[in-house]
């Protein structure tokens, strides 16, 4: 397949993510994974970012949603684990974000330009529940 850029393709195309048939891709490492040369894995489309998600595992329950709603196959997770995000193939949809489950979520977009430390110092804090304990008087 000829290589185009994301204004080569025709509008509707349908781009698949891989070549040929696969059986079974979740136990498939990505590097491992036949990537078609449409697919956002075999080049970086980081420069496309505006705004990335950044992971706090804190609040991570690792449920997954984030792994499997993923377009581009960019949340990293080992043994049912998500331990990170792969930049160089996150466009910045925010999709992950949208179905995390968690309160406060476990991803969030900041700015590209954000690092890490003072993104996760800024990050909302757990409501503590208030004491429902009725006192006897």
């Amino acid at each position: 397949m000829e290589k185009k850029g994301w204004d080569g393709f025709e509008i509707g195309a349908m781009l698949r993510t891989f070549d040929g048939a696969v059986s079974d891709i979740a136990t498939t490492l990505p590097e491992n994974r036949p990537y078609s040369q449409s697919s956002s894995f075999t080049a970086s489309v980081a420069d496309w970012r505006i705004e990335k998600p950044l992971f706090n595992k804190d609040y991570c329950i690792d449920c997954q949603f984030c792994w499997i709603y993923c377009p581009d196959m960019s949340i990293i997770s080992r043994d049912k684990k998500m331990i990170g995000i792969d930049f160089d193939h996150c466009k910045g949809c925010g999709i992950c974000v949208q179905v995390c489950p968690t309160n406060p979520k476990s991803l969030l977009m900041f700015a590209e330009q954000k690092d890490e430390e003072s993104a996760l110092s800024e990050w909302p804090q757990k409501e503590k529940k208030a004491d429902t304990e009725v006192k006897e008087d």
